[in-house]
């Protein structure tokens, strides 16, 4: 469930963005490599292998395997525009904050018809 809350605030964040974080993955091992200033600690990072990285690099592979388009999506957008982020979560936390919208299901598992029953309530919290 917090992983929930946890993607919801990323999202808002993410609207703050200047520029959208690079799409292609050639583009995104670029960006990962001059963030940290090496193909091996990509490599590292992302479990592949030194090579791998460089031949997205030079764009000899075009098309990561899901699960490393998956790694390689997450660790850049971890990485993208750190100073809009931080810049973001600042301007929420000293304004008018975030507003939380959920749906949750609440109650017991009770007989149908009966008062404890349990149902979907729709909450906001700022």
């Amino acid at each position: 469930m917090s992983s929930e809350f946890g993607g919801g605030l990323d999202t808002a964040v993410e609207k703050a963005f200047t520029r959208p974080a690079p799409k292609a993955a050639g583009t995104r091992m670029r960006y990962l490599v001059k963030h940290l200033k090496g193909t091996k600690a990509v490599a590292e990072l992302l479990g592949v292998s030194q090579r791998t990285v460089e031949r997205y690099v030079k764009g000899q592979i075009k098309k990561p395997r899901p699960d490393l388009a998956a790694r390689l999506e997450r660790e850049v957008k971890a990485r993208w525009q750190p100073q809009i982020k931080a810049k973001a979560r600042k301007k929420a936390a000293t304004t008018g904050g975030i507003i939380l919208d959920i749906h949750a299901r609440m109650g017991y598992t009770a007989p149908i018809g009966t008062t404890d029953q349990d149902r979907i309530r729709h909450i906001t919290v700022a």
